[in-house]
């Protein structure tokens, strides 16, 4: 994901619903979000400090306790191939059966999903998934570092203008939005917050299916093999 928070707004009902069911989860977060939160008077050395503890907090609440920050720079994201050799990195140590990213795919229903950054990120995971944590001879500094290479069977892409699958979060809704307040730099109105994120959920399941009240989470899954 391309900044604190960003999977907590998409995924963490996903999260917590993985977690409880057993699987093991890292997060990998492409920037610490220093140019999040609207205090001008706030070195933003501090804010991104800030959002690291946020983060962890959050990513805590849903039962995640790895966290990878690349570090790469706050509203400058690019899908470049230092991006790509950092995920892909990452990919050849965890080892991962899915890899849950955001889409690179601008959604004009949810402008604010289409960040540059979120686009950069999603870019950059999709290559690092195919071709480059599979093929050995891409960025052969990292087999130089014993990282042999990955393949990842599947990839969930969050806010893509077409998805194929929903997870229902009904259950974890709480969880979420426990998560999400975590990140307390970023909600000057909480409440509002919390409104609009059940209405996005909510019209999420029912668009998909799901009945009247449920809450769900969607993706645009990408086979690989």
């Amino acid at each position: 994901m391309a900044h604190p928070d960003d999977v907590d707004f998409g995924s963490a009902g996903t999260m917590a619903t993985m977690s409880a069911l057993g699987v093991h989860i890292t997060y990998c977060l492409v920037t610490d979000g220093d140019a999040g939160g609207s205090d001008r008077s706030l070195p933003r050395a501090e804010m991104a400090a800030t959002r690291r503890v946020e983060q962890t907090a959050a990513a805590k609440v849903v039962g995640v306790h790895d966290l990878v920050f690349l570090g790469h720079p706050d509203g400058r994201v690019e899908a470049n191939l230092q991006l790509r050799c950092d995920i892909s990195r990452v990919i050849r140590q965890v080892r991962p059966q899915v890899v849950l990213c955001q889409s690179p795919e601008r959604n004009l229903d949810r402008i604010y999903a289409s960040h540059p950054d979120h686009l950069a990120a999603g870019e950059a995971a999709l290559a690092a998934v195919y071709p480059d944590s599979r093929n050995p001879f891409a960025f052969p500094e990292l087999l130089e570092e014993g990282l042999e290479p990955w393949t990842v069977p599947e990839v969930w892409l969050s806010a893509h203008p077409t998805m194929t699958d929903v997870v229902d979060v009904t259950e974890h809704f709480d969880r979420k939005i426990e998560a999400l307040l975590c990140h307390e730099s970023q909600h000057p109105d909480p409440a509002g917050m919390q409104l609009r994120v059940r209405q996005w959920m909510g019209g999420t399941a029912v668009a998909n299916g799901l009945a009247e009240g449920r809450l769900a989470e969607g993706y645009r899954v990408v086979v690989t093999i």
